[in-house]
């Protein structure tokens, strides 16, 4: 059973100090939420948690099964079985979605015997169960995308790739009611003991499908409450100002 412990972690970004001293803990079989007013660091955290350069990590740690992450690269992180489907994903021009996934996947999975056409044939049964069509297949990564196009190709990536700790950050936005529910199905499909998901949201709306075990509210870099469904539900009633007060 994956863990992931995060200890004291603190980040900036351009010398602004953004996380202070968050703690939390993921395990395999549990789903996490964590939300928070905007600028509370939601999204630092995840960037962060993947090692995106541009965040400075100034203190605490980041351990995964034993391993500790905290000053290791991107691609050392994502082969320990760390997955962040990002709130913006980028186009990534003259990288053909399938070889994208395709390399990826041998990366990570350096030992499985699994032939082309039978990974091809995988790919392309996840993609119609998040809505893409095949074609996507031949196209850039996320080059002409829309937003939810975006959103599904990181839902298809989580589902090829097995990760052990799935991240998504804000993979609600820019998706209509169809397509929030086929991601919702997607992940609980890929929900088992073998992993732990971290759940980034503002708002309660993909919670209804995807209930979470815990729900955790960051505040100013820190997480300042913890509880259960029941929050996520206050939250979406009365939204954060009662929050601000703590």
């Amino acid at each position: 059973m994956p863990e992931l412990i995060i200890k004291n972690l603190s980040a900036s970004v351009e010398g602004k100090q953004i996380l202070k001293g968050v703690n939390l803990t993921v395990r395999g079989g549990e789903i996490h939420a964590l939300m928070g007013p905007n600028g509370a660091g939601k999204s630092t955290l995840g960037n962060v948690l993947i090692g995106h350069p541009n965040y400075v990590i100034t203190g605490g740690s980041i351990v995964l099964d034993g391993k500790d992450l905290t000053n290791k690269t991107p691609e050392e992180r994502a082969r320990t079985g760390l997955f962040l489907a990002f709130q913006s994903p980028v186009a990534v021009v003259g990288v053909k979605l399938s070889s994208f996934l395709r390399t990826a996947y041998k990366q990570l999975h350096p030992d499985d015997k699994t032939s082309l056409q039978e990974f091809y044939d995988k790919m392309k049964k996840h993609m119609k169960k998040v809505g893409l069509d095949e074609s996507f297949m031949s196209r850039s990564v996320n080059d002409g995308f829309s937003g939810g196009e975006r959103k599904r190709f990181e839902i298809l990536q989580m589902m090829v790739l097995r990760p052990k700790i799935v991240i998504l950050d804000e993979i609600d936005s820019g998706l209509d009611v169809d397509a929030l529910k086929l991601v919702a199905e997607e992940i609980k499909e890929y929900y088992s003991e073998q992993v732990g998901f971290l759940i980034i949201t503002h708002y309660q709306r993909i919670l209804k499908d995807i209930e979470p075990q815990f729900v955790h509210v960051l505040k100013d870099g820190r997480i300042v409450m913890d509880g259960d469904k029941k929050l996520s539900l206050r939250i979406e009633e009365e939204g954060y100002d009662w929050i601000k007060a703590v």
